[in-house]
């Protein structure tokens, strides 16, 4: 009976050995994942701030679930080697979501163990990190003229009003950002013309 009671109890701890190692490789690919979901979230700043006056590319953006970067794969093999794993594979998502999809293989084995042949097996991990937008793009109000405003008078010569025709006049704001709790108005002309990229999106985990 204590033979078989000291069985048990090592193999409860095989059991115990192989779920560390699993768990030491999904921890590995989550982090793989959220880096590379990171990485793209961030390349895009430089995109928006050469876009800041295109309200048709801000919409794109912020209301019409544009993709992102697909360059974020350097970052995952970064943070899975920091956690002990190797990539196996890193898929951009292309399926209406931005994303990452990685697979991870743990470095080392499982160690000593009372099964042969297991001291050597590797875990592995998948996890997926999508990017979403804590963002609303809000296009100006443009008000159309009056229906019984009168024409332009006609050019004669006379230099026009202050602001009009003068085509170094500062660029207006194309519209607003409404984030969670917070209105942005977008001014390029500003000393700082976007908020921090964990400002406007965010990054999670998801289910697949």
């Amino acid at each position: 009976m204590v033979a078989g009671l000291l069985f048990l109890a090592l193999a409860f701890f095989a059991v115990g050995q192989a779920g560390a190692t699993h768990n030491e490789a999904q921890s590995a690919a989550d982090a793989a994942a959220l880096g590379a979901a990171q990485e793209s979230r961030d390349r895009l700043r430089d995109d928006l701030l050469a876009g800041l006056l295109d309200p048709v590319f801000l919409d794109d953006v912020f209301n019409g679930g544009l993709p992102g970067a697909d360059d974020g794969c350097t970052a995952a093999s970064y943070f899975a080697a920091r956690n002990g794993a190797d990539v196996g594979a890193c898929r951009w998502i292309t399926d209406g979501r931005w994303g990452f999809t990685v697979d991870v293989t743990t470095q080392e084995g499982m160690g000593d163990s009372i099964l042969p042949g297991t001291e050597n097996e590797r875990a592995t991990a998948r996890a997926t990190a999508i990017v979403e937008s804590r963002c609303a793009f809000e296009p100006a109000d443009e008000e159309p003229p009056p229906a019984d405003e009168e024409p332009p008078p006609a050019d004669d010569g006379e230099d026009p009003p202050p602001g009009e025709g003068d085509e170094n006049a500062a660029p207006q704001p194309p519209g607003a950002l409404v984030c969670d709790a917070e209105t942005w108005v977008i001014d390029p002309e500003g000393t700082d013309p976007l908020p921090e990229m964990t400002d406007l999106f965010k990054v999670r985990l998801a289910e697949d």
